[in-house]
């Protein structure tokens, strides 16, 4: 596979604009002299035409809260929303909003060279908007008409045990675009358009890939408006939860990879790269094709918690057993340092117990006083606590998360009720199945029993792991930071797991922990990322 030279001339795109000027999404954008990237039919180039008017803001001073809560007075340039693309097929979602610190409680704060944190608000594969936003941190996601069971999970506070969000949540998912703020970096939000969105004829616009070539041309945007953006454009970093932590992930291993071109040529992307420096993702819900099996490997002993009964244990045995074979095939190898060679179904609840679940259960007790603990212990008598360390059986952490979210297939449901159905949905067809397994046993009474020609190709699109495994993408994130609750039942442990060795095996940092009792968009340590983002980027303020 070839991947994007940077900086590489575009082909011709038709815009119907005058030279040197064109309104786009209902924002004049004026061309300037040079002509680097594409050129539309009147010879203006497709850079030109997406101009960053670097004096078009609003100063605004707001009191916002840093990771740990504080309140600061932060004085901030706010950019209103503009498209980053010159042909939207959707002026609302196809946007942007920039956010630049210039003074924090009355210091005053250069952001020319600081990170650029990009901060998706996707969750559920639905649309984002930011085109009302009059400040930072006001990104909307759009759950209106959704359908379906939700892919990525949207739980009440105190789901597993853990407040959704967490500090910096917006919509019930992580974000850190204000405590990003506050801690002196540029913040870049950009809306996408999502699975729900439908034309005049009803032909469904926002499914896969859109939610990943509307994040990618964010991202050339940017590295377009280098010099009038402020911030380090070679210091991108994009945060996501659940649909969004997938979609971030996906854009960190898939940099400049071609197979994206055709659909960045379509919608008018800058002639840029769209490459970023590190990838936040918190509970990224990925690997489609192969989530079914990875979840009844992990939670198919356990009762909905919808019906309280078990799922189908055939089905659910079927599925583990694709598990099995899939995970072999990977080859991958325990995290540097946690002392495993390769995790194969056989030995992964061992790697999770001994790497992950433990440990993070023993920083959870270790942080109670002794009395809590000692109340916590008494109420999970399946944690034996000796020596400061936390021990117990797969089975009696199973007992304790107690019940699974999802029914069966979780993800291509035979029904095609799954959010996820719709995601891979086409035309006017709202869901399609994306596995062979779920196509065979559809119980829709669709004609077909497979899956259509075009589903392999777009699962390429959407999944990290074939950029980072099969391709093997040079132009990927280097640095990951990865997290997920280990009471989370909207996704397997594996998933997380899984993408974390991939970049650790291929010698990238990664930063992965679990949060202890903490269910689905939990964000527990927003300090700790907020001081790795400047770790890792280099950056002193």
């Amino acid at each position: 596979m070839k991947h994007r030279a940077v900086n590489r001339r575009s082909v011709v795109i038709g815009l119907g604009a005058t030279a040197g000027v064109a309104a786009v999404g209902g924002i004049t954008l004026t061309a300037q002299a040079d002509n680097t990237g594409g050129t539309d039919s009147k010879g203006a180039s497709v850079n030109d035409l997406l101009v960053f008017d670097q004096d078009d803001f609003t100063e605004k001073t707001e009191s916002i809260a840093d990771a740990s809560g504080t309140e600061h007075s932060v004085t901030y340039r706010f950019y209103k929303a503009r498209n980053y693309v010159t042909n939207p097929s959707d002026s609302d979602h196809q946007t942007l909003v920039v956010s630049v610190p210039v003074k924090i409680d009355g210091t005053a704060v250069d952001a020319s060279n600081a990170p650029i944190v990009l901060a998706n608000a996707v969750g559920a594969y639905m649309p984002t908007s930011v085109a009302e936003a009059t400040g930072v941190g006001q990104a909307k996601l759009e759950m209106t008409g959704m359908g379906g069971a939700m892919p990525s999970g949207m739980p009440p506070g105190g789901t597993g045990g853990g407040m959704a969000g967490g500090t910096g949540a917006i919509n019930g998912m992580v974000n850190l675009a204000k405590p990003a703020l506050v801690a002196g970096y540029v913040v870049v939000e950009p809306g996408t358009r999502g699975r729900s969105l439908t034309d005049s004829s009803g032909s469904y616009y926002g499914t896969a890939p859109a939610v990943i070539v509307d994040l990618k041309a964010a991202v050339r945007y940017i590295r377009a408006s280098k010099g009038r953006i402020p911030g380090n454009v070679e210091r991108i970093v994009s945060t996501g939860t659940s649909a969004g932590g997938a979609s971030s992930a996906l854009l960190g291993a898939s940099g400049d990879s071609e197979i994206y071109e055709p659909y960045l040529r379509e919608a008018g992307a800058a002639d840029a790269s769209d490459a970023i420096f590190a990838t936040g993702a918190w509970c990224p819900i990925t690997d489609l094709e192969h989530a079914d099996g990875a979840y009844e490997w992990n939670w198919g002993t356990l009762p909905t918690q919808t019906t309280g009964k078990t799922v189908d244990q055939s089905v659910s045995k079927e599925l583990r057993s694709q598990f099995a074979e899939y995970q072999a095939g990977l080859k991958l190898r325990g995290l540097k340092g946690s002392g495993f060679g390769k995790i194969t179904a056989r030995n992964y609840t061992d790697y999770l117990l001994e790497h992950y679940l433990r440990p993070s259960a023993t920083k959870y007790l270790a942080a109670l006083s002794a009395s809590e603990r000692e109340t916590y212990l008494a109420r999970n008598t399946f944690i034996t606590w000796k020596n400061n360390r936390a021990t117990f059986t797969w089975e009696g952490y199973l007992a304790h998360v107690a019940q699974r979210k999802k029914t069966q297939p979780a993800f291509d449901a035979f029904d095609l009720s799954a959010g996820e159905n719709n995601e891979f949905g086409k035309g006017t067809t709202k869901a399609r199945h994306f596995t062979a397994y779920s196509a065979k046993n559809d119980t829709t009474g669709l004609s077909s029993k497979r899956v259509d020609s075009d589903i392999p190709e777009k699962l390429k699109l959407m999944n990290p792991m074939f950029h980072l495994l099969e391709e093997r993408n040079p132009n990927r994130s280097k640095h990951w930071w990865v997290r997920l609750g280990t009471s989370d039942t909207d996704t397997a442990l594996t998933v997380a797991a899984n993408l974390a060795m991939a970049v650790d095996n291929l010698g990238d940092d990664v930063d992965h922990a679990y949060y202890w009792d903490k269910g689905h968009a939990t964000n527990e340590d927003p300090g700790d990322f907020i001081k790795w983002v400047a770790k890792v980027t280099g950056y002193k303020s």
